[in-house]
C-alpha cells in the first residue's frame, strides 16, 4: 500500500500541471480586454492601461504567463485580484462558506440516497421501490436551477419554512441550498445502490449465506450491501468535489458568497486570476477525492489489493 500510494501521489504533479494547463488556456483565450472590463465605462488613462497590463503580466505570452502563475502557486502564491485583493484571502473568506454547502449536501447525498436505494433494492418490484425510481428519474430530468427557484417558491415563500437567500441564520441557512445542491446526485445515488443490491442478492454468496441459516437483515446488512458500497463510494469521492465546483449556480440563485459564487463574478468581470486560482484549488480536491476512494476499495473488499 505503502508504494502504490506513493506512486498515485507523484502521478498528481503531471496531472495537476495538465489540468491547470487547460484551465488557463481556456480563461486567456476568453474574448474580452479585462482591463477594460475593470474600468466599466469611464476612460482609463493610457499610462494607468499600461501599468496594469504589465502588473498582471497581460503584456507577456500566454505560455509566460503561465509559468509565472504556476511557480507562484507552487509557492502558495494564487496572484491577486484588479482590486490588489491575494486570491488566497479571497478563498481563505469563501472556501469555508462553500464547504458547509457541501458538507451537508454530502450528508444528504449519504443518508438519504443510499436508504432510498437499500429501500429500493431489497423490496424490488414492490411500490416502494416504484416511487423511488420514480421520483429520482423526476429529479434528475429537473435542471438544477428549476429546482432551486421551485425549492425557494414553495419552501420560503408559499410556506415559508427556510430562509429563501443569504446566510444570516447560520447553518439553518444551508439546509435549503444543500437540498438542492445534492438533490440530482442524491437521486442518482439511489439508483445506483438499488441497481447494486439487487445484483449482488442474486450472487452466489448470498445464497450460500441464506441457506446456512443466516438472518435476511444479517445477509443483507453485512454481505450484500458491504460489496454494493464499490460504485456507490465511487460516485461520492468524485461527487464531493463536483459539489465545491457545482456550487455555481446555486450560491447564485440562493445568494451564498461561496467560491461558487466567486467564479461567477470573476468571469463576469474577467478576473482569469480569480477564476484560474479557484479552478486550481478544485483540481486538487479532485485529485485528493480520487486517491481516498482508491483506498477504500480495499476496506470494502479485502480482495483488492495494491502491493
Amino acid at each position: 500500500m505503502g508504494r502504490y500510494l506513493t506512486r498515485r501521489v507523484l502521478q498528481f504533479i503531471p496531472v495537476f500541471l495538465g489540468a491547470t494547463l487547460l484551465i488557463f488556456i481556456m480563461v486567456w483565450i476568453i474574448p474580452g480586454d479585462p482591463i477594460r472590463a475593470l474600468a466599466g465605462d469611464r476612460a482609463m488613462p493610457e499610462s494607468v492601461r499600461a501599468a496594469l497590463t504589465e502588473e498582471y503580466n497581460l503584456d507577456k505570452p500566454a505560455w509566460q504567463q503561465y509559468w509565472l502563475y504556476i511557480s507562484g502557486v507552487f509557492q502558495g502564491d494564487f496572484g491577486t485580484d484588479f482590486r490588489g485583493r491575494p486570491v488566497s484571502e479571497l478563498m481563505g473568506q469563501r472556501i469555508p462558506i462553500t464547504a458547509r454547502l457541501a458538507i451537508l449536501a454530502f450528508g444528504f447525498e449519504v443518508i438519504i440516497g443510499i436508504a432510498a436505494g437499500i429501500v429500493a433494492g431489497v423490496r424490488k418490484g414492490n411500490y416502494l421501490d416504484n416511487l423511488v425510481l420514480t421520483s429520482t428519474l423526476v429529479v434528475i430530468a429537473i435542471p438544477i436551477f428549476v429546482l432551486g427557484f421551485l425549492a425557494q417558491l414553495l419552501l420560503g415563500v408559499q410556506f415559508p419554512i427556510f430562509p429563501v437567500a443569504g446566510i444570516r441564520e447560520g447553518w439553518f441557512s444551508y439546509l435549503l441550498p444543500a437540498l438542492v445542491l445534492g438533490s440530482v446526485s442524491l437521486a442518482y445515488i439511489a439508483r445506483l445502490t438499488r441497481a447494486a443490491l439487487v445484483e449482488n442478492l442474486r450472487a452466489d454468496y448470498v445464497r450460500t449465506a441464506t441457506s446456512k441459516g443466516l438472518s435476511r437483515l444479517r445477509v443483507v446488512g453485512v454481505h450484500t450491501l458491504r460489496n454494493s458500497m464499490i460504485p456507490v463510494v465511487t460516485f461520492l469521492a468524485i461527487d464531493l468535489g463536483a459539489l465545491m465546483g457545482g456550487a455555481i449556480i446555486t450560491e447564485t440563485i440562493f445568494n451564498i458568497p461561496g467560491i461558487g459564487r466567486a467564479v461567477f463574478e470573476g468571469v463576469q468581470r474577467q478576473e482569469g486570476t480569480v477564476v484560474v486560482g479557484i479552478v486550481t484549488f478544485l483540481v486538487f480536491i479532485y485529485l485528493i477525492a480520487n486517491l481516498v476512494v482508491d483506498v477504500l476499495y480495499a476496506v470494502l473488499d479485502p480482495r483488492i489489493r495494491y502491493e
